[in-house]
């Protein structure tokens, strides 16, 4: 037991890390249609070309943890979700190409293809992955033997398409406020507003769905788990919400950047607090629910894997601050940048 409540925590800490650090480079891609020059685009660009693709590393993670640590619930979800996961996959694949094959010809026909397959890319990923944390919040249609028994258009009902949005909006405000850090000038001035603006959208949307939790998906706030944690993440929460639009207006953009990063990790570990013990629910019933219980692997396979996990997770965690320590900084553009 002890074993597979250290994996849950561990898998939600390898999706927080994620969706910190994923999170603002998707917001800035959603972003990039709307520069205003190409000089501005190649600047979005270069922002995120040094990290971009380390930090997909923890949502690689994220699921071979739960491969290992949680079989059965890789297989409901990659089965029951398959559709959108394909779609995920698809969206991977052309945000990537994109980024790498936008600047193999000069011509302004050529990279307006790839700006919009890059940006629409970078807009679908945040609703996708919205709408899949909605669904397991709400709960899925499962059997009694924990497989999926629902249906793809299932999957898109109003609560986790409000998640969705409210994804997209988070990841918005996160990728302009990291812009902000990274530009100066008009530029500059051009993300700040933005970045208050999509401020404003999350606290409306925030507000609209933790109601909407209430009623959708009520056992996240009435359960057994682990609610004193859930209120230290909503201390989080609250102060990061007061504390972003006085930093953004003082310029202070790195302290800006940190309290994002902690909102996103905070609404992360919120969500888990809610689920706990739970990793996927079902919503027509509940004895179907896969928890850390029925849905783990052995105590062998845990304990190996957290050996590995132990030597592993800190050279990642190293390689990942080595990486924005050499980038810190303005954006400056040369001939070898995007």
């Amino acid at each position: 037991m002890t074993l597979a409540v250290i994996w849950f925590i561990l898998v939600f800490v390898l999706l927080a890390g994620y969706a910190v650090l994923d999170g603002f480079d998707l917001g800035v891609g959603a972003l990039h249609l709307f520069s205003k020059d190409e000089n501005e685009r190649r600047i979005s660009l270069n922002s995120i070309g040094p990290v971009w693709d380390g930090n997909e590393v923890w949502l690689l993670t994220a699921g071979g943890a739960l491969f290992a640590a949680f079989p059965a619930v890789y297989a409901t979800v990659f089965s029951g979700f398959y559709v959108a996961l394909m779609l995920v996959l698809a969206a991977l694949m052309f945000r990537a190409v994109a980024m790498e094959f936008r600047g193999k010809v000069d011509s302004a026909a050529w990279r307006s293809v790839w700006d919009v397959a890059f940006s629409v890319s970078s807009i679908l990923l945040p609703v996708l992955f919205g709408v899949a944390l909605g669904n397991v919040l709400r709960g899925v249609s499962l059997a009694a033997d924990g497989t999926y028994s629902g249906t793809f258009l299932g999957l898109l009902n109003p609560y986790a398409i409000l998640i969705g949005v409210l994804t997209l909006v988070t990841f918005v405000m996160h990728g302009a406020i990291f812009l902000a850090g990274k530009t100066d000038g008009r530029m500059q001035l051009r993300v700040v507003k933005v970045a208050l603006r999509a401020w404003l959208a999350f606290v409306v949307l925030y507000v609209l769905t933790t109601l909407a939790t209430g009623m959708a998906a009520p056992s996240l706030y009435h359960h057994d788990g682990i609610n004193y944690v859930a209120w230290i993440f909503m201390v989080f929460i609250v102060t990061s919400v007061i504390a972003l639009p006085n930093l953004l207006r003082a310029k202070r953009f790195r302290t800006a950047m940190f309290a994002s990063c902690s909102l996103v990790g905070s609404l992360m570990g919120l969500a888990g607090c809610g689920l706990f013990p739970r990793l996927l629910p079902s919503i027509t019933d509940p004895a179907a629910s896969l928890t850390i219980t029925n849905a783990s692997s052995t105590p062998r396979t845990l304990f190996a894997m957290l050996v590995i996990a132990l030597i592993g997770m800190p050279l990642v965690i190293l390689y990942t601050a080595f990486i924005y320590r050499a980038f810190h900084g303005k954006v400056v553009l040369s001939e070898d940048s995007y």
